[in-house]
């Protein structure tokens, strides 16, 4: 029988919320959609932010557009609304990582449905959508899509896959995970091989929140987890190895040795630049002495 795979299915499977932000270091944080008041909010004040941008544009170009006949004036116009409707919001978007003045002012912010942030493509395509249901029909069609829908995603959002979530308080981060001193042992000998994206934010989450579940719902959900990281581990931990102790000499180890090999690229990019740049056969360098 086929098992459904990928993140939402490991969170799931560890019956943790799906709407998790997910930050690169596959850390859930617990941060919710924006509502449909807020996202009003948000896209209110953007919109007057950029329609009195496009207004002072075509103020302070007023002497050389009355130089112009009317076709090239038309073409100025469009050009303009263009970009303050399209570019702008776009340019806004990828530089600020789903931010906005609208959405500073309300709190919220623009990711990516895995919880990334938005990248130029997702801000294109939620721009070139906002041309229609944002300014063409004064938000009435993003207000009734974010309505039905559960993260409150407008048409945009499902053509780029985003949505908006809240970011401002009760944002906590879990503290860092510590090798439990009686594994360390195993962990260094210990072939762990990496996991896949959801079945390690699903560990992850499970131990930034094992401390406020039930002792029954606590050890089911270790259990359950530990099972599914024990395939990707060899040899196995020592036995009477609780489930969540496993489960932290994991992550730390595979924390430490991916933290580890990246040192070590790092120091050998240094070392090959070092190298090319040293003159060959011992030709004095003018630039010393």
């Amino acid at each position: 029988m086929s098992r459904t795979t990928g993140p939402q299915a490991a969170l799931a499977r560890a019956r943790l919320q799906d709407d998790l932000v997910v930050t690169g270091e596959a850390v859930a944080l617990d941060v919710r959609p924006a509502s449909v008041g807020v996202r009003i909010l948000a896209g209110l004040v953007d919109a007057l932010v950029y329609g009195g941008v496009a207004v002072l544009l075509l103020v302070a170009a007023g002497r050389v557009l009355t130089e112009l006949n009317p076709a090239q004036l038309g073409v100025v116009q469009v050009a303009t609304f263009a970009g303050v409707q399209v570019l702008a919001p776009t340019v806004v978007e990828t530089l600020s990582r789903g931010r906005s003045l609208g959405r500073l002012a309300a709190g919220t912010s623009i990711v990516r449905d895995d919880g990334g942030p938005v990248r130029l493509r997702h801000a294109l395509v939620r721009a070139l959508a906002g041309v229609g249901e944002l300014w063409l029909t004064a938000g009435s069609v993003a207000i009734v899509v974010a309505g039905l829908n559960r993260r409150g995603k407008r048409l945009g959002d499902l053509l780029a896959g985003t949505y908006a979530v809240r970011v401002r308080g009760g944002q906590r981060r879990p503290g860092p995970l510590h090798m439990p001193p009686e594994l360390a042992g195993w962990a260094v000998g210990a072939d762990i091989r990496s996991l896949p994206d959801g079945l390690g934010l699903a560990a992850r989450s499970y131990l930034s929140r094992s401390a406020t579940m039930t002792a029954d719902a606590r050890a089911r959900m270790g259990a359950a987890l530990a099972a599914e990281v024990e395939p990707f581990v060899a040899p196995p931990p020592p036995w009477g190895t609780p489930p969540e102790r496993f489960l932290t000499a994991v992550l730390v180890s595979r924390r430490d040795r991916e933290h580890a090999t990246g040192v070590r690229a790092r120091e050998r990019e240094v070392a090959e630049s070092a190298a090319v740049a040293r003159l060959p056969h011992g030709v004095p360098d003018s630039r010393r002495g």
